[in-house]
């Protein structure tokens, strides 16, 4: 009899250990908090007003092993990070003729350089900047002081000219330098994605960007910095029902997923169909595709309203003013271009999304 006491007794006692830590670990569950999915970084850029042009730029601080201090135009209408090699590579190294590489790649300073060449090309048939250079690969440190963020090893476009192609004239090493952050991959080499893109993701957070509204009052000529204008990395709650008119991009065999959305645009009694091109890389006057225009191309007179409608429903207007919301109408076959293009402008007034995993643009009102 007192074995089986003992017995029950340390059945007892261990039946009341493990309640109690069932216990303990139910109240421990209750009280840990569930982690909130976070972005990878939050930066600040520079809103720049030349009197003339409007731009904001991000600082590229590294590239390889190299520190810099550069500024790059952020860009939502290309895709893929250009950089001059001045000040990147030895001078030597740099010629007329282009980039000197023994075989196929060499590295230098941190950056794989390769001998697959390409030149790319912004703007339109009436005024054209090209680039002449060579596939690279380096990690980069985008930001500054202020906050950054490192890359890993990513494809870029090293280039050793810039040219104005309606004059022929050169242009001074990094005049051109662009952070295309646009969806696909680059026109020149189909290995070069936006640099935002190559971010690794944790889980909960999808593969992305999102644009607050820029400050208007914040453009300044020698360049005013505005904290938290680009989230890098989105949160459930930025693709949930939160204001934003989500557009699924248009696949095409070259480039990959176009920013390019369908939509109307009205003016002056007109309307046009065409598809719309978002672009903080054209930094003064919109131009609205029209190949029934009465001329080749004319700017919309003061105080004309522009209201843009989407296939999805967004909606915005504005009116034109004398150094503001500058909008020309053109023909397309003039231009070369098919698209409607709007400004920097339109991001005082609205916030971007970019969504790489699901190929996807937000559009939100403000």
């Amino acid at each position: 009899m007192r074995k089986i006491y003992a017995a029950c007794l340390h059945f007892f006692a261990c039946g009341l250990f493990l309640a109690t830590l069932l216990m303990s670990s139910c109240k421990k569950d209750k009280s840990t908090p569930i982690p909130v999915p976070k972005p990878i970084a939050t930066l600040g850029m520079y809103e720049v007003d030349s009197g003339i042009y409007k731009r904001i730029f991000i600082p590229i601080t590294k590239v390889g092993t190299q520190s810099v201090t550069y500024y790059s135009v952020f860009d939502t209408g290309s895709t893929g990070m250009t950089i001059d090699a001045t000040g990147l590579i030895p001078a030597s190294m740099i010629t007329n003729a282009g980039i000197t590489v023994a075989g196929d790649s060499v590295n230098v300073n941190g950056i794989t350089i390769t001998s697959q060449t390409a030149v790319i090309a912004y703007g339109n048939a009436q005024s054209e900047i090209q680039e002449f250079g060579n596939l690279a690969y380096a990690p980069v440190t985008i930001g500054d002081q202020n906050g950054n963020v490192t890359t890993t090893r990513i494809p870029i476009f090293l280039y050793y000219k810039i040219v104005d192609n309606t004059t022929g004239q050169k242009q001074p090493a990094h005049s051109n330098d662009v952070f295309g952050v646009g969806p696909g991959v680059s026109f020149a080499n189909s290995n070069i994605g936006s640099p935002l893109s190559y971010f690794k993701t944790a889980a909960e957070v999808t593969s992305g960007f999102k644009l607050a509204m820029l400050n208007n009052a914040a453009f300044s000529l020698t360049g005013t910095y505005v904290s938290g204008l680009l989230t890098i990395g989105l949160v459930p709650n930025d693709l949930a029902i939160n204001g934003f008119v989500m557009h699924n991009l248009t696949y095409y065999s070259q480039g990959g997923y176009s920013p390019d959305i369908p939509a109307t645009i009205n003016y002056n009694g007109t309307s046009v169909a065409g598809t719309i091109l978002f672009d903080t890389g054209t930094p003064a006057i919109s131009t609205i595709a029209n190949q029934q225009a009465a001329s080749n191309i004319s700017q919309l007179p003061t105080n004309t309203s522009v209201t843009i409608t989407t296939g999805k429903g967004f909606s915005y207007s504005y009116t034109t003013a004398s150094a503001n919301d500058i909008t020309q109408v053109a023909k397309p076959s003039y231009t070369g271009d098919p698209r409607t293009i709007f400004s920097i402008n339109f991001f005082t007034d609205n916030e971007f999304l970019m969504d790489y995993a699901d190929h996807k643009i937000g559009l939100k009102n403000n």
